[in-house]
């Protein structure tokens, strides 16, 4: 049978893209049609409905933006749950609550279907040259089966034992590229507010002991104020706050988690949610033209 893909956004067009291109027998869904014509284009199946993915491939994966999409997609809560999920392999690629995955595992179990939660640490450079690193936690059987599925994606495949597994690890990875690039950002807004060569500072930073693929990426956006979207701000804020709910429930300190977590919000409350994570910078530019306002303006 085929495999499904639904949600073609960001992540998700390259992501199937990748599949499509390695030969892989797709049909795809996406809730705006016109996302689907890449796909089209590239050899894959565009299907008319939901029901129609399902019907026609056992294995379907999920790259959705929130838990409420995946439940509407799914029928989660309505007899078209059952009929769609039995017999089938539902791979949860997106990032949610770790509650929320494992109670999702369980209702597709006890309609006879299977889970496997394989959410992905990368934006849409990695996505697009096949480069992301998938975290895998579900039965072993199935995930044995969903790795090799997944290969065209992926550059490293981990596999993190049970259901939620994975996306805590998601979540502690995100914990390290969230205040990563926020400090970034604020090395750059410290050096061009003291009137520095930017070209020189992505070089140091470039050249340096912490240079990373996401440092060279960011530094880049950063000195040449390019804040097209790789990872959009309002979803480095959702994931900032799933992290944040997670550290809460267990009783975990987060305080540079939460300090980022604030300068996200105000980059989102200044119109910039749809730009990339970098533009965090904006948050930073706008608290020191607040420092610097004559008192009492």
């Amino acid at each position: 049978m085929k495999t499904g893909f639904i949600g073609l956004g960001v992540m998700g067009t390259p992501m199937a893209l990748n599949l499509a291109r390695a030969g892989t027998d797709l049909i795809v869904w996406n809730r705006s049609p016109e996302s689907a014509d890449t796909l089209r284009t590239a050899g894959a199946e565009v299907a008319a409905d939901v029901d129609e993915v399902f019907a026609k491939a056992r294995t379907v994966i999920l790259m959705l933006a929130t838990a409420a999409v995946i439940d509407t997609v799914l029928g989660r809560g309505t007899p078209g749950f059952v009929e769609r999920v039995a017999g089938h392999v539902v791979i949860h690629m997106g990032t949610t609550a770790p509650e929320y995955s494992k109670a999702l595992e369980a209702d597709i179990r006890a309609a006879g279907g299977h889970y496997v939660e394989a959410p992905v640490s990368g934006s849409r450079r990695p996505a697009e040259e096949g480069q992301l690193v998938v975290m895998l936690a579900g039965d072993p059987d199935v995930v044995e089966e969903v790795c090799l599925l997944l290969k065209p994606m992926c550059r490293e495949t981990v596999v993190c034992g049970a259901v939620p597994n994975a996306l805590l690890m998601k979540l502690a990875v995100n914990i390290f590229l969230i205040t990563t690039v926020t400090g970034l950002a604020e090395a750059a807004h410290f050096a061009a507010r003291q009137g520095l060569d930017m070209g020189l500072f992505k070089a140091v930073v470039d050249a340096g002991q912490m240079a990373s693929g996401i440092s060279r990426i960011k530094s880049g956006k950063l000195v040449e104020r390019d804040f097209s979207v790789q990872a959009a701000i309002s979803d480095a804020l959702k994931n900032n706050r799933l992290v944040a709910e997670a550290a809460r429930h267990a009783g975990i300190a987060s305080p540079l988690l939460d300090a980022c977590h604030a300068l996200y919000a105000e980059t989102e409350s200044l119109g910039f949610g749809r730009e990339d994570m970098a533009a965090v910078i904006r948050a930073l530019e706008a608290r020191t033209e607040a420092i610097s306002l004559p008192f009492g303006d």
